[in-house]
């Protein structure tokens, strides 16, 4: 926190992320409650894929060109632009709903990329970078508690145009906060980086490769298993709609407790034990809270989720920040970025359809097997010492 630009990252990521969870629990409820529809709540996760996945790639190779903390801040006034278009949408014009989740994912598809590699060249990459993905988890942790149940007290109470005003002003502060960011990573290589430049570092780099495969495949099982949230809680615990804002914050507080820890995880354990251990602890977490006969073991549940799942996120994002060439890591970034789309764009449809063949209890077992078998898979495909393939470097770095 000594760190001036490092201080203004992170105050622009705790800005934006309370709007932007506050809208967690109340899209998905606005949606199901306005159509009455699984495959609808379903599909608002899988529009958010669809943008990284189609030109996450594309957008990745023009940003290890680009200015990133411009490219991040623009991506904010889109954002907040395109919330602002839910404000139009009601039962016959549920369309434009999908459509600002569309544009608002196009910005995110080049905020995300950008924010991940200009991260290494404000701290660099050694302790302080795992330090800094540490305290970004446990600020997203926090929001994650205390955000989704007031957005769902919010869209109860004032409704969905509170909620939505609350996150348009929260991109445009954190635009503004974002702009002041003074620090520009290396030069960029004198030969622009070729389009499947990103792409040739993941496959042909084996820690990279072994954290792409088990990822996706372990976030494939999330996606669907997040898309039937909401049908979960109305029609198994019979439950009010606002109870999913209390087992998302039963994830936050999980998610606290495992970034506080992931550091000393980090120390004790090697990347692909990590990994592997985290997917398994979260996976056995599912099958205990899809399977809880009431709302307080089914909160617990998701508290043991969020542990194992905080340490997960943030042990594979460090990976990938030390593993990936400097010159391609926006490149890099946005392949696992779009990646991650896939498995949300895959278990968005796929669960939602899944639960009109056979029903809901068997679908959301069934995807938590598919957990189980990340785990061994990751085990069996990330390097047993992945160490060696993460050089500690710092970047140097100019302040503009």
């Amino acid at each position: 926190m000594r760190n001036r630009d490092f201080r203004r990252l992170w105050l622009s990521g705790a800005v934006s992320g309370i709007g932007s969870w506050l809208l967690v629990v109340a899209i998905p409820f606005y949606v199901f409650t306005l159509t009455g529809s699984t495959i609808a709540t379903g599909l608002t996760l899988a529009l958010e894929a669809l943008p990284a996945l189609i030109i996450g790639p594309w957008a990745g190779v023009l940003l290890d060109r680009w200015d990133l903390a411009r490219a991040m801040w623009i991506a904010d006034l889109v954002s907040a632009a395109t919330v602002a278009l839910i404000l139009f949408a009601d039962r016959d014009h549920v369309w434009l709903i999908y459509l600002a989740i569309l544009l608002e994912n196009t910005a995110t598809t080049v905020f995300r990329p950008a924010a991940r590699a200009l991260l290494p060249a404000v701290v660099g990459t050694g302790d302080e970078l795992a330090a800094a993905n540490a305290l970004n988890a446990v600020t997203g942790s926090v929001l994650r508690l205390a955000a989704p149940p007031l957005g769902a007290l919010l869209l109860a109470g004032p409704g969905i145009e509170f909620v939505l005003a609350v996150d348009i002003v929260s991109y445009l502060l954190s635009a503004a906060t974002i702009a002041t960011v003074r620090t520009r990573r290396h030069a960029p290589a004198a030969v622009p980086p070729h389009a499947l430049q990103g792409l040739r570092a993941s496959v042909e780099h084996r820690a990279l490769r072994g954290v792409l495969i088990g990822q996706t495949v372990f976030l494939t099982a999330n996606a669907g298993l997040t898309a039937l949230l909401v049908p979960f809680t109305v029609n198994r615990l019979h439950a009010p709609g606002y109870v999913v804002g209390y087992l998302i914050s039963g994830l936050g507080a999980g998610y606290l407790l495992g970034a506080a820890l992931s550091t000393r995880a980090a120390r004790r354990l090697g990347t692909r034990e990590l990994l592997t251990v985290t997917q398994l602890g979260s996976a056995v977490a599912y099958f205990a809270l899809f399977n809880s006969p009431n709302i307080p073991l089914a909160i617990a549940a998701a508290v043991l989720i969020g542990f194992p799942g905080s340490i997960l996120l943030i042990t594979a994002g460090t990976t990938i920040q030390r593993s990936a060439p400097s010159e391609v890591l926006a490149s890099v970034g946005a392949i696992f970025f779009a990646a991650d789309s896939l498995a949300l764009l895959i278990g968005g449809l796929a669960a939602p359809a899944a639960t009109l063949v056979i029903g809901l209890p068997v679908t959301l077992n069934l995807l938590a097997a598919l957990a189980v078998g990340a785990a061994g898979l990751t085990l069996a495909v990330v390097p047993r010492h992945p160490a060696h393939f993460l050089p500690v470097r710092r970047q140097p770095h100019t302040k503009g």
